[in-house]
């Protein structure tokens, strides 16, 4: 089986960290895993979105014509990718941001308030692995283990920010599985 996902947002915003870091995580679970960056107008405020797909088989395709699951960061890229995603899918939006979500009684959506999570942990700009770890809660799409591998891969050259990111990744998990047990 095959999971495609788009992650959107504006530039600046680490969409394309986030797809890379989850696509990462995959492999180091031993995963068939593809990753596809959009680039263009990535520059700080335009848009910027990819797409991952993971699964236990080979992927005869990177493009995500109908996600499964859809994670944006702001109100443009909600509103430009709903209507792709297919039915029974998942959308995490980034509610900090994101005030109106068109209405689809066929999906699930999930809000995390991650720009609040992120100035709790005192770095507003963690706001892209808050999101990493919401989705990792809920979906289980790789293990929390290899997703700390790959946030520490990915940050290798900048070993001080490793900690911030992993306190991050903890936070957006932890507050998915306190929304679930309550």
């Amino acid at each position: 089986m095959v999971i495609k996902s788009i992650f959107a947002g504006f530039g600046g915003q680490g969409v394309l960290s986030m797809g890379y870091t989850l696509a990462t995580a995959a492999m180091v679970d031993g995963k068939h895993v593809t990753y596809l960056p959009t680039y263009g107008a990535e520059v700080r405020g335009g848009t910027a979105n990819c797409t991952v797909a993971i699964g236990n088989e080979e992927i005869a395709s990177p493009v995500a014509s109908e996600p499964e699951i859809l994670v944006v960061l702001n109100q443009p890229s909600v509103l430009k990718f709903i209507n792709k995603m297919s039915p029974g899918g998942t959308l995490f939006v980034n509610s900090s941001l994101v005030n109106k979500i068109p209405e689809r009684e066929d999906i699930e959506v999930i809000k995390v308030p991650a720009n609040e999570l992120a100035i709790e942990i005192n770095s507003p700009r963690s706001v892209n692995v808050i999101m990493l770890g919401a989705l990792v809660a809920k979906k289980g799409l790789v293990s929390p283990e290899s997703m700390r591998t790959a946030i520490e891969m990915f940050f290798e050259k900048k070993a001080k920010i490793i900690p911030i990111n992993l306190e991050a990744f903890q936070k957006g998990y932890d507050f998915i599985k306190g929304e679930e047990s309550s």
